[in-house]
């Protein structure tokens, strides 16, 4: 799988410019693309695209399977006849540098809701039928996400488990009446799930052209007020009432001293190997439809897990729990044959986790922020990474690299300065170059470290509920020198640019 030397950025699509108070698949992602062959980067690695949750975070998705409509490109609908000019406005409070989600949402709603009438409304019949065949295509999904999201609305996002009877228990007759009642609403969902594919596979494949390969990312658990668990009640740890019995988090660690309590419902893994884990195995099929190679998050649940029961206000009481292990692999592996799988192995790991990762010969993480609070025997510094791994400065759960380096304890900053042969005055490059020059095969920079930003720009803070993923970058502050710089970086420590091949359609 990843056997050549190649670096890449990592990015959320939401962080990319545009006039529209969000990144998204216009025009903008594909400046970001050539942005990225020009600088010699043959990865980009997404994050996960599925909707946001609470935190506006996207580890919280309403759907496994659906991707978050608020990345679609607006112009293109007004393109395809749908919208008008005036549609295209900004509004003029929306900032090119942090995203307001509640202000978006409104906005961006609005004009997919009456993209979506004009184009039921009209006779455009190559995009209907294109359309049609989406919906037959995904329907082994879509069907359950378009109903879950036309009832959550009509019981104004109430818990699904507090829903009429009939409806949270998915009485046949009852979802059909709604099915027949509500079938505008549930047509406008569908519309978003088909514009989201169509735009996204676009842009994929101009990326692929170019020689850039997309690295996804496929979040363990999922949300409780999620299509899947609704549709699925018998596949996750519920009561009799469908509220959860246990919930997923983990314990004690570097981000946080009480743990994180992240709250989604846990497996039944009983019920998933008596289905031969096909829905996770649908899963992981359309999530490598969209993506080259995928990074499973927090994979270390998948040897065992740490299981909290429901109600508890901290992640502290909790215990590990035996997970599926090889068997779910192995039900990948038979079913989808290659594995181009990046397996997120951070935290709390015992030996059963490296040897799950090792039997199937996945790659795991290294990073490097971690990597200077001991000694040089630290499994993250640069000179103990192996080939087969993936080498970051920091991911998205982590502070910049020069946010790290202002609140570093003076032992960290001492060892990292003598272990990097740095000043410290240009801390993100010096770590670069560390990371890159490993034996690591792949290398992923976040884009913040490559424009030298400090914490004020991270991504996300672990815990936090509130000012996480609104980061935005805008195009004056990538200067050709931070160009020219990573292209030095990459070509020196040998590692391979994008090799472009225009004819592939």
């Amino acid at each position: 799988m990843l056997t050549e030397r190649s670096s890449g950025i990592l990015l959320h699509p939401t962080s990319l410019p545009g006039p529209l108070g969000s990144g998204d698949f216009g025009a903008d992602s594909y400046k970001f693309i050539d942005w990225m062959v020009s600088a010699g980067q043959t990865y980009w690695q997404t994050l996960p695209l599925g909707d946001i949750g609470p935190g506006n975070s996207p580890y919280m998705s309403s759907s496994a399977f659906a991707g978050n409509i608020l990345l679609i490109d607006i112009a293109e609908l007004a393109e395809n006849g749908w919208l008008d000019v005036e549609d295209l406005k900004p509004h003029p409070e929306f900032r090119a540098d942090r995203i307001d989600y509640s202000l978006i949402h409104s906005f961006r709603i609005a004009r997919l809701r009456r993209a979506a009438q004009a184009f039921f409304a009209s006779n455009d019949k190559p995009s209907r039928t294109a359309y049609f065949e989406f919906c037959d295509l995904e329907g082994y999904w879509l069907e359950d996400y378009a109903l879950f999201m036309t009832l959550n609305a009509s019981q104004n996002g109430l818990s699904w488990n507090k829903w009429p009877t009939e409806l949270a228990r998915r009485d046949p007759q009852a979802l059909s009446k709604v099915s027949e009642s509500c079938n505008e609403e549930i047509g406008f969902w569908k519309f978003c799930q088909w514009s989201f594919a169509r735009q996204w596979s676009k842009l994929k494949r101009y990326a692929v052209e170019r020689g850039v390969r997309i690295i996804g990312d496929v979040p363990i658990f999922v949300a409780y007020q999620s299509s899947d668990v609704w549709a699925h009640q018998d596949l996750f740890e519920l009561d009799e009432n469908g509220s959860p019995i246990f919930v997923a988090g983990v314990p004690p660690d570097y981000f946080s001293e009480t743990g994180q309590l992240w709250g989604n419902p846990l497996y039944r893994w009983s019920a998933h190997e008596w289905t031969g884990f096909n829905w996770w195995i649908a899963r992981m099929r359309h999530a490598l439809k969209h993506s080259d190679i995928v990074r499973i998050d927090h994979f270390r649940g998948f040897a065992s897990y740490w299981e909290i029961p429901a109600g508890e206000s901290t992640a502290m009481n909790g215990k590990w729990v035996p997970g599926p292990g090889a068997k779910l692999f192995q039900a990948f592996k038979d079913a989808l044959g290659q594995l181009p799988i990046i397996a997120e192995d951070l935290g709390v790991i015992t030996p059963d986790v490296v040897e799950l990762r090792e039997q199937f010969n996945l790659p795991g993480m290294r990073i490097l922020q971690f990597a200077f609070g001991e000694d040089e025997s630290h499994y993250f510094l640069p000179h103990h990474y192996v080939p087969n791994s993936v080498a970051y400065t920091g991911t998205h759960d982590n502070d910049t690299s020069v946010g790290w380096w202002n609140t570093a304890t003076h032992k960290e900053r001492e060892f990292a300065q003598k272990y990097l042969d740095s000043s410290g005055h240009q801390i993100h490059w010096d770590m670069i170059k560390a990371v890159s020059c490993s034996e690591a095969n792949t290398v992923i920079i976040p884009m913040q470290d490559v424009l030298g930003l400090e914490g004020d720009h991270r991504m996300n803070f672990p815990g936090q509920n509130c000012d996480n993923w609104e980061w935005r970058f805008s195009w004056d502050q990538v200067s050709n020198a931070y160009t020219e710089k990573l292209v030095e970086i990459t070509g020196n420590c040998e590692r391979k640019f994008p090799v472009q091949n225009l004819s592939i359609t």
